[in-house]
């Protein structure tokens, strides 16, 4: 291996340490969990002309008693609460917080004044005109449901208010299979001179969320699309907004033409208002400042109801996990783009394809951790060209050695002069230098992408693989601490000094096949450079001890298949690695250095 080479995986390496060695000390930060709520003031999104509401008209009151209707469906179950007909109760059935027999599902929904972050749903109408919010449905209308039905798929759900001044209002609730609502909202005008309001969907959290990461990977926070732009933003950035025509309240606003949607995501779930596929509103997000409630709104266009006549609106919620496949049935369905609720990332044109290849070989094999590992030999194969070719490169460098020796005792201290006849000598012997670069380069992005496809993707959250590894997202389970797995106990906390201590199996087969893949070569000439070359296998060891199990998966089938290559390709161009001549000479080395 040439100095050029072994100085770029120097730099390689050393990039890398840095960036893991940050997510190791600067972990980030805790929520503060002394945050509370000191009103629960909720603002309609601002429609032109209507009157601005008070905080009368727009409290959305704790629930302590309410009439429910419950949901029933093979992947949700919860209920509206009929004061403002919210969406306050929501949990998912495939999903639980922990991997313990007896952990609680996931809540994805959860009603004011509740033990757990308040969030919810709720559609109702703006005023226009001579009407005012007294007359219209807000967040504390008493509906009344029509029947007695829970909500299924097979049995939608309807609720009615008459507000006593010539208007009825209904709402038929209906849901899928999976996780998306349908609010059909329609106006009977009985009075005798026409109305107009604006239909609205909100989605409320009352401070941030309990279990923000705010981990820059992965994006959690706004997220909405408008005619095929995608819009994310923070928690932190709402709070910025410039002030709406609301007075006060800090807000901003996009126009859809014909598709688009609007929510907030976290890692793993998401709830978002849809507009109907060619019908378009106003995208709306604002912070309510005094109140920390922080909304995603839709507000479609203003209907006129003529006396006598009836209106109505549809609309969408999504309510549920980012399944890719599951996200892509509703983009069939035509929700533009959904699946990019989904952080891909900036390297989204790698890091999507390489999770369906992953996502494809799951379907094959029903293992995920497996899976990783057979994703890695077909990346590798997928390589091999080029890795071939920087090995092979690799190897005739190893047969100029004696000439290159030669040269630099012809040349001494003139660099200029060894430069030169080194380059004579590559282009007579038709030796790429920077041939093994190439690959190494490459190593980076793929690695970058694939770290990101465990980290965001819930096909991984609780995927099991093989014996205690019950969640490839999660750190390695196993540690000395417990004897790897076979005391009853659980390892030390990932990211705490016991942790790093005790490591685990996979941190200690991962810094062993690196230490073995690296003395395929000499150690360099240079003592500062074999010094790294030696301590570097066992200082990523430590900086990778809390990273995903998935993710160390990877990197140890990568290291085998990739001593396996070199070793192999080389051997077959006469320059077969003389592995345990080099273990001996970094000992002697270090025993030297020591004595020294």
């Amino acid at each position: 291996m040439d100095d050029q080479t072994k100085n770029l995986i120097l730099a390689f390496a050393l990039s890398l340490a840095v960036i893991m060695g940050w997510f190791a000390l600067f972990p980030p930060p805790e929520p503060d969990p002394s945050e509370s709520v000191a009103q629960s003031e909720l603002l309609p999104p601002p429609a032109g002309d209507a009157p601005a509401a008070s905080a009368a008209e727009t409290t959305a009151t704790p629930l302590a008693q309410t009439v429910r209707v419950a949901i029933e469906t093979p992947r949700l179950t919860g209920s509206i609460a009929l004061t403002g007909g919210r969406f306050d109760d929501l949990q998912l059935r495939d999903y639980t917080e922990t991997v313990d027999d007896d952990s609680d599902l996931v809540h994805l929904l959860n009603p004011v004044g509740g033990e757990r972050h308040p969030y919810y749903a709720l559609f109702g109408w703006s005023p226009r005109g001579a009407l005012d919010y007294a007359q219209v449905p807000g967040p504390n209308t008493e509906w009344t449901q029509v029947g007695s039905n829970d909500l299924t798929p097979e049995t939608p759900v309807s609720l009615r208010w008459d507000n006593g001044a010539g208007l009825i209002f209904t709402r038929v609730i209906s849901v899928d299979e999976d996780f998306a609502f349908t609010i059909d909202q329609s106006v009977e005008n009985t009075s005798d001179a026409a109305v107009s309001l604006d239909p609205y969907g909100i989605l409320a959290q009352h401070s941030q969320p309990d279990d923000l990461q705010a981990f820059f990977i992965s994006h959690e926070g706004l997220v909405s699309m408008a005619d095929g732009s995608l819009t994310e933003d923070s928690y932190k950035n709402m709070t910025n907004y410039t002030v709406s025509e609301r007075e006060g309240t800090p807000a901003s606003q996009q126009s859809v033409a014909e598709n688009g949607w609007i929510g907030f995501t976290s890692k793993y779930f998401m709830a978002s208002l849809i507009g109907m596929p060619g019908q378009g509103f106003t995208a709306v997000s604002q912070h309510v400042p005094g109140a920390d409630i922080y909304q995603a709104s839709m507000r479609q266009a203003t209907v006129t109801v003529q006396p006598g006549a009836t209106s109505s609106v549809q609309s969408m919620l999504f309510t549920g996990a980012k399944e890719f496949a599951t996200l892509s049935e509703y983009e069939d369905a035509e929700v533009e783009r959904f699946t990019d609720a989904i952080d891909w990332g900036w390297f989204f044109f790698l890091t999507r394809p390489i999770f369906q290849v992953l996502n494809f070989i799951h379907g094959v094999i029903g293992n995920m951790g497996w899976s990783i590992l057979v994703l890695t030999l077909f990346l590798k194969a997928l390589l091999l060209p080029l890795a071939w070719k920087s090995y092979v490169s690799m190897a005739r460098m190893k047969e100029l050695q004696p000439e290159m020796a030669k040269l630099k005792e012809r040349a001494g201290d003139d660099r200029q002069k060894l430069q030169q006849e080194m380059m004579t000598l590559y282009r007579e012997k038709k030796v790429n230098p920077a041939a093994g670069c190439l690959p190494i380069l490459l190593q980076i992005p793929i690695f970058f992408s694939l770290y990101k496809v465990i980290f965001v993707t819930i096909e991984l959250r609780h995927a099991p693989w093989i014996w205690v590894f019950n969640d490839l997202s999660a750190p390695d389970p196993t540690s000395l601490y417990n004897l790897f797995g076979m005391l009853p106990w659980a390892a030390p906390e990932a990211g705490t000094i016991m942790a790093t201590a005790f490591l685990g199996i996979l941190p200690l087969l991962f810094g062993t096949t690196m230490w073995f893949q690296m003395r395929l070569n000499p150690a360099p000439a240079d003592p500062m450079q074999a010094m790294i070359f030696n301590w570097m296998p066992w200082v990523f060891m430590f900086v990778m001890g809390g990273f995903a199990s998935g993710l160390l998966i990877y990197w140890i089938g990568n290291n085998i298949i990739t001593f396996t290559q070199q070793y192999l390709i080389m051997s077959t161009h006469g320059a077969r690695p003389d592995v345990f001549g080099n273990i001996k000479a970094s000992v002697k080395r270090k025993k030297g250095d020591k004595s020294g």
